[in-house]
C-alpha cells in the first residue's frame, strides 16, 4: 500500500511542478536510455527545500522504481517540520531519518542500499546553500563523504549526476512561500558506477576512494551547476 501512496503522491508533484515552474533538462554527455539501470540519483548545488519541482522531468517508471525501492537519507531536522517533514518521508519506500553523524541512522541507509533493487536518491552537499552563497553556519559548501559510502556499497548501475541552477528565485531557504511560473535549469549526466570507482582508486583505501570522490564530485559541480537567481 505504502507505494502506491509514495506513486501518487511524487506523480502529483510531477504533475504540480509542471504547470507551476518551467523546468528545463540538459543532458551534458549522450547516454543510451540514460534513466535505464540506476541506482544513486545525486543532485548537487542544493539550495531549496523545494527541489522536488525537478521531478518535472523524470520519467513515470522512475518514479515507480522510487516508490518501490527508493531510499533517501533525510536530515532528522527536515524530518521533524510539521507538513514538510510528514510530506518527505513520503516521497521514497524506505526514508531514513539521519543526524550529521556517522551513526546507526547512517548504518540504516546503508544496509537499505545493500539490496540489488535499491535506488537512492541523495544531496551529496548534506545542507542548504544560503543566499549568501554559504551554509547556515557561514561554511562553504563542500560535498560530504557519505555518497562514496554509498558508491561502495552499490558497486554496479548507473550513478545520475544532476546539476542544479539554483533555485533561490523560487524559494530560497527561510522564505515561506515559493514564487510560481518561473524557469530552472538542471544539467545532468550518468556514470557506470563499477568504472567510475575503478577510476577513483574504490578498491583502494576508503578513506583515500572518498576524498577523490569529493574532489571529483566538487569538480563537476563548480564546472557544471550556475545559480538562476
Amino acid at each position: 500500500m505504502r507505494s502506491y501512496i509514495v506513486f501518487l503522491l511524487l506523480f502529483s508533484i510531477k504533475v504540480a511542478a509542471k504547470a507551476l515552474c518551467r523546468v528545463r533538462l540538459e543532458w551534458l554527455r549522450e547516454a543510451d536510455d540514460p534513466w535505464s539501470g540506476l541506482r544513486v540519483l545525486a543532485l548537487l548545488n542544493h539550495t531549496s527545500l523545494f527541489e522536488p519541482v525537478f521531478l518535472a522531468v523524470v520519467p513515470g517508471r522512475v518514479l515507480w522504481q522510487l516508490a518501490t525501492h527508493g531510499v533517501v537519507p533525510l536530515a532528522d531536522k527536515t524530518a521533524a517540520r510539521p507538513i514538510l517533514g510528514r510530506l518527505f518521508l513520503l516521497i521514497a519506500k524506505h526514508v531514513v531519518p539521519v543526524t550529521r553523524e556517522k551513526d546507526d541512522t547512517w548504518e540504516e541507509v546503508l544496509r537499505q542500499v545493500r539490496d540489488p533493487e535499491a535506488v537512492l536518491i541523495i544531496l551529496p552537499e548534506g545542507r542548504m546553500m544560503r543566499r549568501t552563497g554559504l551554509d547556515l553556519q557561514g561554511n562553504p559548501m563542500t560535498i560530504r563523504g557519505g555518497i562514496a559510502d554509498i558508491l561502495r556499497a552499490m558497486p554496479d548501475g548507473r550513478l545520475f549526476l544532476a546539476y542544479s541552477g539554483g533555485l533561490h528565485h523560487i524559494q530560497a531557504p527561510g522564505e515561506r512561500f515559493p514564487r510560481p511560473f518561473r524557469s530552472a535549469w538542471l544539467g545532468a549526466e550518468v556514470v557506470d558506477i563499477e568504472e567510475y570507482s575503478g577510476e577513483l582508486g574504490g578498491s583502494e583505501c576508503a578513506e583515500t576512494f572518498k576524498v577523490a570522490v569529493i574532489e571529483d564530485l566538487t569538480r563537476r559541480r563548480d564546472a557544471y551547476c550556475y545559480r538562476n537567481g
